[in-house]
């Protein structure tokens, strides 16, 4: 080889050498001169994060964010939050002066790197541990994005205080899924005597942890069990400062989140696989700052929730009565030490009543005495209302009213609130004197009168035994005789009632799906990590054991992909439930009728469920074992599953018929206003096509995607079907379609079945299709369609369009028939 060509080749080596260097380094970094656009981003080198540009949610917005680099694209922080994109235009760089900016189409810096000096050759780097760092020159960090976080705490970061300064770095929430912006929410710490963690909303306490003792903060249950570490804080004294910081197990990913509703999401990764939410806080409505008011207590488990403590009474009786909490509760008995300080009279010593396994009330003061002199030096000073002692903390005392007081049913503090004598058991020597003296005066009197009030006793609950199996014996006849064709309920998997309360996390109120006429349903997780559905009967609501077991015997029975499937059911004392297949999409109509979800509702998927509604019906009312009327067929009560396919639901109506018979009747008239059939509403007759009637009104309802019940049109009085018909009747019926489907690709399949729907609506019975005949209509297999006549309830509006749940008798006015109707749902 020539000597020159030798050279030519070294300089290409070099330079590829380099490139492949400066390539390398642009992999999770930014420097000043290699900056980068929307849509470029940068990845860590471990490629657990990504930095780069995203719109959230529906927005049209561009934001510059950090998200995990998998499936989730969990967001974990965003710099321009308060100042998005307009659109896909933005630049990130390092300025002249060394700040990481964010700039628009303009060269405006819609955010910037908190560095108060210049800085020459600063770099930025995203590490592995989701934190984007700026660098100088000399490798020294001098700004990092865990330092101003968003809405997420990961891993090292340090959430700090500084009471001095005011300074504070805490999580600030969303304003929604789809903006960024500072929401209503924080959180951070709170270091007022104990250390503590707070949510706030808008500066009002939302949730609290519980005093932190050196290991964890009491008032949180079930934490440290998720960590190799846990929590570690450290506190500062002298500088008035503190940071909280967290270690997880080796073998799983944690961060927490929170969300635009104020919840603290603890969010768990083990060995790779799905995300799953672990623990919220607040986990249950008890957790909600000062539920139950001043000197309340509340117990997710009790019925009411909120009761007062040991010697203390509701504020306002009326309003405590009512479910209204917030007013507390005040002292029964004035204490003794008041009164000295108030009369000069000198009565009993004031004592203390105990509590278990308490989540102890904010505004705590420590000292250092040991837990022997703790009682005592409560008792010694009248302004002291309590104490309790914890051996990380010491010795804590209340002064102030007692507020956010919780019972837990595993862990907790002992608590031992302040009383007077008189609300105290009564002590040993005054017991002594109240004992001898009646078994002196009295024994034989005493004795006797007990062996006759043993006697009435035992009677009176043999008595009790009888009548209560008397009764079981005659509803299990009833049961029998109704169902003889059934399979008894033990052939269906029972299931425990503290496994369902465990996995429904004590039907916390973040696990509600819905709520029906007969109670709410929640989501549930079994210790196997199956997800499931928890119908939980009401005890307020009418439905009692008769339509309990009514739903369980029909819908064991039965096997159709378009009808949802029970999985077991559990009878515990008063508590009834079914447990179901988990529909991750929920109801209908939480889709239909909800104006951003509607659009994920194109004509194919609308198409599919009207089918499969009605190939379920068809299994109903034909292709089944059993003849079953369902009743109550609405959007509510067909569930989509994760490709959008329905299922029917909620069969604590139906009726099963026999096989020759055609139609039933029914003095109590159940079902949903604005569903209903005209002749089950007035005349309590029922039968295939009151099922049908009610598929006309959820066909209408899924091409319009208007509900039936409360539709006004203009100022006239018509229900949806009466507003079809007339502009049925006016030609102008593709006014009808949703917006949302009206391509006029599909226009003739709609138009079919607006036509179908109104044939199913008709007022008299003998003019309705069968469900058969629905099904070959909408599949065209019926060419020519029956001009339909004109439907029922088209005069009011207010006749059987909104949905009750009172009980009471209502009269209402249908084609000027007066009727009444006994249970409206």
């Amino acid at each position: 080889m020539e000597p020159g060509n030798s050279g030519v080749l070294v300089v290409v080596i070099v330079l590829l050498f380099c490139f492949c260097l400066d390539f390398g380094a642009a992999v999770d970094t930014i420097t000043a001169s290699r900056s980068i656009r929307d849509p470029e981003s940068i990845i860590s080198s471990g490629n657990a994060f990504k930095l780069g540009f995203f719109s959230p949610g529906n927005s049209s917005n561009r934001y510059v964010g950090i998200w995990y680099n998998d499936a989730s694209e969990a967001v974990i922080w965003v710099a321009n939050r308060n100042r998005p994109l307009n659109g896909a235009s933005g630049v990130v760089n390092i300025s002249d002066d060394g700040r990481l900016v964010v700039l628009n189409e303009q060269r405006e810096v819609l955010w910037s790197s908190n560095v108060s000096n210049s800085v020459a050759n600063a770099r930025a780097q995203l590490l592995d541990s989701g934190n984007l760092v700026l660098y100088d020159n000399n490798n020294g960090s001098i700004w990092q994005s865990f330092d101003e976080p968003t809405n997420t705490f990961m891993r090292r970061m340090k959430l700090t205080t500084n009471v001095r300064t005011g300074e504070n770095v805490m999580l600030t929430s969303w304003k929604s899924p789809s903006d960024p912006s500072i929401g209503s929410f924080s959180a951070g710490l709170n270091l007022l005597n104990i250390p503590q963690v707070f949510t706030w909303n808008n500066n009002t306490p939302f949730w609290r942890s519980g005093q932190w003792n050196g290991r964890e903060f009491i008032g949180i249950t079930n934490v440290t069990s998720v960590y190799l570490g846990g929590f570690e804080l450290v506190e500062n004294k002298a500088e008035g400062t503190a940071s909280l910081s967290f270690e997880f197990a080796i073998d799983s990913t944690t961060y927490f989140v929170l969300d635009t509703e104020g919840r603290l999401l603890q969010n768990n990764q083990v060995d790779g696989k799905e995300w799953q939410i672990r623990q919220t806080y607040p986990e249950n409505v008890c957790d909600v700052y000062g539920k139950c008011g001043e000197f309340g207590i509340c117990g997710p488990r009790s019925e009411p929730i909120c009761t007062c403590l040991g010697g203390f009474e509701p504020k306002n009786i009326e309003e405590w009565s009512r479910g209204n909490w917030t007013n507390g509760c005040g002292r029964r008995t004035p204490l003794q030490c008041e009164s000295i300080n108030k009369t000069g009279d000198v009565g009993k010593e004031d004592g203390f009543l105990k509590f278990r396994m308490l989540k102890l009330p904010d505004f705590a003061e420590r000292t250092t005495a040991l837990e022997d002199r703790c009682r005592e030096l409560c008792l010694s000073n009248c302004s002291c209302l309590a104490y309790a002692y914890d051996a990380g903390i010491g010795c804590m005392s209340w002064r102030d009213n007692l507020t956010d007081v919780q019972q837990f049913y595993s862990k907790g503090t002992d608590f031992y609130i302040r009383v007077a004598h008189s609300e105290l058991a009564a002590d040993k020597n005054d017991m002594k004197v109240v004992i001898i003296v009646p078994v002196v005066v009295g024994a034989v009197v005493i004795a006797i009168s007990a062996f006759f009030l043993w006697r009435w006793m035992a009677k009176r609950k043999a008595m009790k035994e009888k009548s209560s199996l008397l009764k079981r014996e005659e509803r299990s006849r009833n049961i029998s005789d109704e169902n003889k064709s059934k399979d008894k309920l033990q052939d269906l998997p029972l299931f425990d009632f503290e496994k369902l309360a465990t996995a429904t996390k004590d039907f916390h109120l973040t696990n509600k799906l819905g709520e029906g006429g007969f109670g709410p349903v929640y989501k549930g997780v079994l210790e196997d990590g199956q997800e499931i559905a928890v119908k939980r009967l009401s005890k307020a609501s009418g439905q009692g054991i008769e339509e309990f077991m009514n739903e369980v015997m029909v819908i064991s029975k039965l096997q159709h992909r378009n009808l949802v499937r029970l999985l077991g059911c559990c009878i515990e004392g008063e508590e009834k439930m079914l447990i179901y297949e988990f529909m991750p999409n929920k109801s209908l109509d939480a889709f239909l009728f909800d104006p951003e979800k509607r659009k994920l509702l194109d004509w194919s998927n609308r198409f599919n469920i009207i089918e499969g509604i009605s190939r379920g019906l068809l299994y109903l009312h034909r292709d089944s074992r059993l003849r079953i009327i369902h009743r109550d067929l609405k959007a509510s009560n067909i569930l989509l599953d994760e490709e959008l396919n329905p299922k029917i639901s909620d069969f604590g109506m139906a009726r099963i018929f026999g096989g020759n018979q055609d139609q039933a009747n029914t003095i109590r008239v159940v079902g949903t206003y604005g569903y209903m059939s005209p002749e089950y509403a007035m005349e309590g007759r029922f039968s295939e096509k009151s099922d049908v009637f009610s598929f006309g009104v959820l066909l209408l309802e899924i091409v319009s995607g208007r509900r039936n019940a409360g539709f006004y049109q203009d100022d006239l009085s018509l229900s949806l079907i009466g507003y079809v018909w007339k502009l049925w009747n006016e030609n102008h019926i593709v006014a009808t379609i949703d917006t949302m489907i009206s391509d006029p690709l599909y226009q003739s399949e709609v138009l079919r079945c607006i036509h179908v729907g109104l044939l199913c609506v008709q007022e008299f019975v003998k003019d309705r299709p069968t469900m058969s005949t629905v099904i070959s209509m909408l599949n065209s297999e019926i060419l020519d369609l029956p001009t339909p006549k004109q439907p029922a309830f088209i005069e009011s509006q207010g006749a059987f369009e909104t949905e009750s749940s009172d009980k009471s008798l209502k009269k209402h006015s249908v084609n000027y028939v007066s009727i009444t109707v006994v249970d409206g749902r």
